[in-house]
């Protein structure tokens, strides 16, 4: 992509994951027309690794001046400071924001990555068309975000949609306690060798990944989609209450375990119907997100961009 007076007009966003980096450059029409992405080391500086990568974006898009970026973490200041990660610790209480144009001279805008997926599925993904839409990522965490009339819900301090921390049980289990990749893999490590007939007991279990889980999915394996219907079950409690607080118009699902979605999305709306009011429930619509791994990447550019 050559560097020229129309890049002005284009959109970038990146998403900070436990596991890479991605980048989306998206034209005036918001066709994405550029992608990027890099492992994330844990052994090195996250920041370190951000700036390098947007001077690689540089390189590969053409100048830009703004970038949206969304972080596993819980944003303040106007999307200019991290309030606290629990994925990524280096990045708690650190004003990324002006470490990133510091350093590369691109304008940065942080978002929460839950709040970025939802406002990218929102604008060009499964939530289209409504107007009031809850979404809720799960993957390595599990988030929510809320938007409201088109606009989203940040909550009195910036917090609103931690809908991994809903309790689940009178134990006070939380949802991402039990739903996220993490946890998911532990449960199915715990119980794999119950099952002999399960693909997944010819991997190596120190190494059992939640691509491998979701995989063996859609493959047709019966333990693995075990896994994925409970885990279904479990997030399905909480997009009850979701729906009997807020009777709201669209729940749509996102992040890396919906890509076994067949077996998880059936429990998750079963649970929800069992659990929710039921004239609440029959006027909501819960759906798997349409952007897949780009979400929040999608969103994050959007942000940035609407922020000009």
């Amino acid at each position: 992509m050559s560097d020229s007076h129309e890049n002005a007009r284009l959109a970038v966003g990146l998403e900070v994951s436990t596991t890479s980096i991605t980048a989306v450059c998206l034209d005036e029409s918001h066709q994405i027309v550029g992608e990027h992405q890099s492992d994330f080391v844990f052994s090195e500086s996250a920041s370190q690794q951000l700036i390098r990568f947007i001077e690689d974006l540089k390189v590969k898009f053409g100048k830009f001046d703004n970038i949206g970026v969304a972080v596993p973490a819980l944003v303040s200041d106007g999307g200019s400071k991290v309030a606290f990660s629990s994925h990524i610790a280096e990045f708690s209480g650190m004003d990324l924001s002006t470490t990133i144009t510091s350093a590369t001279g691109v304008q940065a805008l942080l978002e929460n990555d839950a709040n970025a997926a939802a406002y990218g599925e929102f604008h060009l993904g499964a939530g289209v068309g409504s107007r009031n839409m809850f979404y809720l990522t799960l993957g390595a965490g599990v988030g929510g975000s809320l938007i409201l009339d088109g606009v989203l819900w940040r909550g009195a301090s910036g917090y609103a949609g931690e809908f991994g921390y809903i309790p689940i049980n009178s134990e006070g289990v939380r949802i991402e306690e039990v739903a996220s990749s993490a946890n998911i893999i532990r449960r199915a490590r715990s119980r794999i060798h119950q099952d002999s007939t399960s693909s997944l007991v010819d991997l190596d279990e120190s190494r059992l990944t939640i691509s491998d889980i979701v995989a063996a999915a859609e493959a047709g394996d019966d333990f693995a989609k075990l896994m994925l219907e409970r885990t279904g079950s479990y997030v399905g409690t909480g997009v009850a209450i979701i729906i009997n607080v807020l009777n709201i118009e669209k729940i749509v699902i996102g992040g890396e375990i919906m890509g076994g979605k067949h077996a998880i999305l059936d429990a998750i709306v079963a649970r929800a119907r069992e659990f929710s009011f039921a004239p609440s429930f029959e006027s909501t619509e819960i759906t798997a997100g349409k952007l897949g791994r780009n979400a929040a990447a999608i969103g994050a550019a959007l942000l940035a961009a609407n922020a000009k």
